[in-house]
């Protein structure tokens, strides 16, 4: 399983694409950026090395709404860097969460993000300090190697232990796949924690490989994977790659179906581009994941599209070549046939908020974030009281992928002082209070940060569903669990084609209405409405609210209701 790859891999296609051509000439990910982040005449880093630096965990944004002011000034952009850790299974210790909390002060803009794939974001850390930055991180043993770049990203699993008697017995197994499938290049800990460069040249002065399984020229895209546990999908176990889902039997762990080739980003204007839903392919034993997780990523690696980036997701390699193809491809590289999908159930996507306990006495208190963003505001100040919890030491903090945090492992004697600290902070812990609609709801940054945002989802959806909550209110469905998702892009980062409501930004202040995903997140939702604007939008929900409100049939999920009357009719 880590033999050296054949030369040939590392052979770039003559017309591979430009980030291609990047990875080719960096020196296994180190190509200047020691030099170029050193550089005092900008705050940006080179068009190569805004592609490199993805590897490493960051991403270069600017400040959007200052654009055109900076513009007119003949300034540059206001350019900062969103660094992501790798927080394999979201969790987080309380002596790290303190150190990340300081992070985000010291270097950061004074927030902390939880994002829909489980990891935490910094966001406005200028270049200059970057290196600082992960040297922090370093000290708290944590890292954003593989935070982003054409790798194996964050690994996710359900992070709740009460969900299932099995949990702790699953929930490693993210951290072992996340360490199986990291690169091996020390380009990382060589510019950024100063770790002396290892031994370069073989005999013949040939480049060592460095790289077992990824090669020269690395994944031609991201890659994701997810572990769950039915008959909880709270991890959208079918947008991902390679989607793990735990089978027990009599109480025991006995392996993990095995799906393969979700991915829901697209590109308006292009019809060759699609969300699609993993397929479920068969069943390996736990001795098997790392095997099986390990030669799925070889298969994308070899086969891949590397010329055409819009192309280049596993999904569209499966599609290529088959779902028959590529079973037989993965049996003869794995050395054994996976065996028959064993039979599973989801009910939902979504998070348990609010108190529970598991058999060992512990007790979990589930915390609805808005859009994953920890922060002090006028009403609340969360960010605050999240640093008393872990000042006391009361927990662990674990990251849901739905953008939510999960206070883990609280002795019974502590419940009424982590209450007693959130309240006095302005949290309310209690999200009964809130409309099904907001408690389910998930956007993406968007503006005004994300360089790919075509409209706003973060700063505007509280405001949308404000107003939407109106009709709620009206029709008797305030309480009523209906999941909806804006992303300001058709990339996918905040899964809105798996929403039974999904907003994607097509331009400032418009979007595409998407209906119909399910609630457990086996069906994508359908196109419903193009380029709509707020008044649009708020008019075809209501008149859909009512309809549901009075002709639903019981226990029928708002998907399942505007699939059955509205999509399908």
């Amino acid at each position: 399983m880590t033999a050296p790859i054949p030369k040939e891999w590392n052979v770039i296609a003559p017309n591979g694409s430009a980030v291609e051509q990047i990875k080719d000439r960096s020196d296994y990910l180190r190509g200047n950026l020691a030099e170029d982040f050193q550089n005092p005449l900008t705050a940006a880093v080179s068009e190569a090395n805004v592609q490199l630096v993805k590897f490493h965990g960051f991403y270069q944004q600017d400040d959007r709404d200052l654009r055109v002011q900076r513009q007119e000034k003949k300034l540059e952009p206001a350019h900062s860097f969103m660094i992501r850790l790798r927080v394999p299974g979201g969790e987080l210790s309380a002596e790290q969460w303190l150190k990340m909390d300081a992070i985000s002060d010291t270097y950061g803009n004074h927030t902390l993000r939880i994002t829909t794939r489980q990891a935490l974001q910094f966001h406005g850390i200028i270049k200059f300090e970057i290196k600082k930055t992960i040297q922090a991180m370093q000290a708290a043993a944590l890292d954003s190697i593989s935070g982003c770049g054409d790798v194996n990203r964050n690994v996710m699993c359900t992070p709740d232990p009460s969900l299932s008697p099995l949990h702790a017995e699953i929930f490693p197994w993210a951290q072992k796949i996340s360490e199986h499938l990291l690169p091996r290049s020390r380009a990382y800990h060589e510019i950024w924690l100063d770790e002396p460069a290892g031994k370069r040249l073989v005999a013949g002065g040939e480049t060592e490989e460095v790289e077992p399984l990824y090669g020269k020229h690395y994944l031609p895209r991201k890659f994701k994977i997810a572990i769950t546990i039915p008959p909880y999908n709270d991890m959208d176990v079918y947008a991902n790659d390679i989607g793990l889902i735990a089978i027990a039997e009599h109480g025991k762990l006995q392996g993990f179906n095995v799906a393969v080739g979700g991915g829901l980003g697209m590109t308006f204007g292009r019809e060759d581009t699609y969300a699609r839903l993993a397929s479920v392919i068969g069943f390996c034993t736990p001795e098997q994941v790392l095997a099986v997780c390990y030669h799925i990523v070889g298969i994308q690696r070899d086969f891949g599209n590397r010329q055409d980036r819009k192309l280049s997701r596993f999904k569209y390699t499966l599609d290529q070549y088959g779902l028959t193809w590529f079973k037989q491809e993965l049996n003869t590289r794995l050395g054994f046939e996976l065996a028959a999908v064993r039979p599973f159930e989801f009910i939902t996507t979504g998070d348990r908020l609010g108190w529970s306990e598991t058999t060992n006495g512990l007790w979990h208190l589930g915390l609805r974030l808005e859009y994953g963003r920890v922060v002090d505001t006028a009403a609340q100040s969360l960010k605050s009281a999240l640093v008393a919890i872990a000042q006391a030491n009361l927990c662990s903090f674990r990251m849901t992928g739905n953008q939510n945090l999960v206070l883990v492992n609280i002795k019974p004697e502590h419940k009424a002082t982590v209450e007693q600290l959130l309240k006095q902070y302005g949290y309310n812990p209690d999200a009964s209070h809130l409309s099904g609609l907001r408690r389910h709801s998930i956007a993406c940054v968007a503006l005004n940060t994300c360089p790919q945002a075509m409209a706003e989802a973060e700063r505007y959806l509280p405001e949308l569903i404000t107003k939407l909550e109106a009709s709620l209110d009206r029709y008797g469905l305030r309480q009523a669990e209906i999941k909806i998702r804006m992303t300001g892009c058709p990339n996918g980062c905040g899964r809105s084609v798996l929403a039974e409501i999904g907003l994607i930004g097509k331009s400032p202040g418009r979007y595409n209405l998407y209906l119909g995903a399910s609630f457990n997140g086996d069906r994508l939702n359908t196109l419903y409405r193009e380029n709509q604007d707020e008044a649009a939008i708020l008019s075809t929900l209501d008149g859909l609210f009512a309809a549901y409100a009075q002709t639903r049939r019981q226990q029928e999920s708002f998907g399942d209701f505007v699939q059955r009357t509205v999509l399908t009719s």
